[in-house]
């Protein structure tokens, strides 16, 4: 994974400072050199001297410095005769005459915290996934069905007779790739697996945006898995960090003694919310530290695509600050737009150097053009999370049914903007933590009800345009929030009507797969149609998606406890209307009530159409009809 014989140079250094150096881990860090020894490679420019220390100098300051690079900040030089495994740290003299202690920003392994010392390594996989890279470009296209299972590794299962532990990762390669295979997702998007010393960050907390995680295993280990699931058919995604960094002692904060990778004033370089530090997205060496972080995980880890957590906070300068706590633009508004630039350079950058990776925003707000084109004035991104469809849907199915009919723009606002971004629907983790409660949890009713409302959530959440996004657990209708330090509740599938839930999530992974109405038309107008968005008396919603080849699957949604027998719905076709799908199907642990396997569409004019069904919807039920 190193560049042995390459060292930084004066092109590196103009690339570095503009911004647009790509490949800094190539040069910055810790590679081996061809005759034995380690170049070590750091930025530090307000730093007056710095050296390597580590159990090959007793840890002892100045007894191997590095020479400064003129005019960049860069300090560089090579320690003969060093072995892979060695612990090192970097000693830098501050401006002030006070030593600092530093682990390295570009180092692929760390020790286990809370030890916080690097480790020289180079990492080589023999990789079994060359068909699957000459080929994974079209299985994230728009077109394509994505539907993505969200783990974090630390807590999906846990070895109970070893102190609670979590799997490594060539424990959780085999148990995990079947989980995801044998329930049809396409995509896996794996929580921070950056090194992050605080296990309770769930890995949003990056001191080491280089490096996997120590505590799961080596490099070698994670690349494992990412070829497993390649080898399985399965993309995979990982949850990055460039919105902030913890301000741990060894990390990146205050790196030389002053601000240096976070903006030096605390209005835009620290964030209250988090009790973090926010990277200086305007100062050239640290978007090149990033576009590199980016570009690694990608080229020499295979990562199919990145999720960039907390976009939102980046946009604006005022996220969650009150006022007197931000600093307006050189217009007066509230607009990052040094953080603009970073996302339009990081999303052109994966486009040019891995364009079959796909980049997904997590943006909650309106900001326009989050998946138009950079040359259209957009940010570049691939996808963006609809977190409006998910918080207007969860608030909705959280009232008593007998009140939805008061609430039924809860569901069809979405209509309004679904097709102005390419959407992933999430219902990810987290809406299961905080006080939040578990998916199953948060609606009304008794365990029988509560278990259908799930189903018609899966049931909905597939049949709307916009890819898909499951946290783990939620396969098993967990019934407690979820728990970092424990495991999910696997016993759940010793009960019938959780490992029937577990089906009806495989087979809506299934049915997404196989109809190219579900999908293929996800992120464009053509491929959905209202049939009836206004019966809020009854909660019902009707709806069709079509393929490109005009083929169309009806939908239609109860959100009532009620039966409603004859409910008649327009369709453009006649013959038989198969009911392929029907959540309330006993196989799936529901009452039985539905069609009897397909209905008959008759010459009765119904929402502006000259055919028609007569359907029975099921109580808190969804049922998908296809001709």
């Amino acid at each position: 994974m190193s560049a042995p014989d390459a060292p930084f140079d004066e092109l590196d250094a103009q690339r570095m400072r503009d911004g647009s150096h790509p490949r800094l881990h190539d040069k910055l860090g810790a590679h081996p050199t061809s005759d034995g020894g380690v170049r070590f490679t750091v930025w530090a420019p307000h730093a007056t001297a710095v050296s390597v220390i580590g159990d090959f100098n007793a840890w002892t300051s100045g007894a191997t410095p590095l020479a400064p690079w003129p005019t960049t900040g860069v300090w560089t030089g090579v320690v003969p005769g060093l072995a892979r495994g060695a612990l090192y740290k970097y000693s830098l003299r501050t401006a002030a005459g006070t030593e600092v202690l530093k682990a390295d920003p570009f180092a692929i392994r760390h020790e286990l915290e809370p030890n916080t010392a690097s480790i020289v390594w180079t990492a080589a996989h023999a990789w079994t996934d060359a068909a699957w890279m000459a080929t994974r470009a079209a299985l994230s296209r728009a077109d394509a069905p994505i539907a993505i299972y969200e783990v974090h590794l630390g807590s999906w299962m846990r070895v109970a007779d070893d102190g609670n532990r979590s799997l490594t990762y060539r424990e959780i390669t085999p148990k995990l790739v079947a989980h995801v295979a044998q329930l049809g997702f396409t995509h896996v998007e794996l929580m921070p697996i950056t090194e992050h010393p605080f296990f309770g960050s769930w890995g949003y907390g990056t001191t080491g945006y280089f490096a996997a995680a120590a505590r799961y295993g080596t490099p070698e280990d994670l690349m494992a898995l990412v070829d497993a699931f390649h080898q399985a058919g399965i993309a995979v995604l990982l949850d990055w960090v460039p919105a902030h960094f913890p301000t741990d002692p060894h990390g990146l904060a205050n790196f030389d003694g002053e601000a240096l990778y976070e903006h030096p004033d605390p209005r835009l370089g620290f964030h209250p919310d988090w009790n973090s530090a926010v990277f200086d997205f305007g100062r050239g060496e640290v978007r090149s530290f990033l576009l590199s972080s980016a570009l690694f995980w990608l080229k020499r880890f295979h990562f199919d695509g990145l999720r960039v957590d907390g976009v939102a906070s980046m946009l604006y300068r005022n996220y969650s600050r009150k006022p007197g706590e931000w600093i307006p633009n050189a217009q007066g508004g509230i607009e990052y737009f040094e953080a603009v630039e970073l996302l339009e350079s990081l999303t052109a950058t994966i486009a040019r150097e891995q364009p079959a990776a796909v980049a997904i925003a997590e943006e909650s707000t309106s900001w326009p053009g989050v998946t138009k084109p950079t040359a259209a004035g957009g940010l570049g991104f691939d996808f963006k999370w609809d977190m409006g469809w998910m918080h207007d849907t969860l608030k909705y199915l959280a009232r008593e049914p007998i009140h939805r009919r008061y609430h039924h723009h809860e569901l069809t606002i979405r209509g309004l903007y679904m097709f102005n971004e390419r959407f992933v629907l999430p219902l990810s983790h987290d809406e299961v933590v905080y006080g939040k409660h578990a998916l199953l949890t948060k609606t009304p009713g008794d365990r029988w009800q509560q278990l259908a409302t799930l189903r018609l959530l899966y049931a909905y959440m597939y049949s709307q345009p916009g890819k898909k996004l499951l946290f783990m657990g939620s396969e098993l209708a967990e019934t407690r929030e979820w728990n970092h330090d424990g495991s999910l509740d696997w016993h759940l599938l010793d009960d019938p009507r959780h490992r029937q839930v577990r089906d009806l999530v495989g087979e809506l992974n299934r049915l997404y797969r196989g109809i190219a109405a579900l999908h293929e038309l996800d992120c464009e107008p053509a491929g959905f149609h209202w049939v009836d968005a206004d019966d809020a008396e009854q909660s019902v919603l009707v709806y069709e998606r079509v393929a490109r080849d005009g083929a169309r699957l009806l939908v239609a949604l109860n959100f009532t406890p009620v039966v409603r027998h004859g409910y008649r719905v327009g369709v453009t076709a006649p013959g038989i209307w198969r009911e392929i799908l029907n959540t309330d199907a006993e196989v799936f642990g529901g009452s039985g009530q539905g069609n009897l396997g397909a209905v008959e569409a008759v010459p009765v004019r119904a929402h502006r159409r000259e055919f028609s069904v007569s359907l029975t919807l099921p109580p808190l039920g969804a049922v998908y009809l296809h001709r």
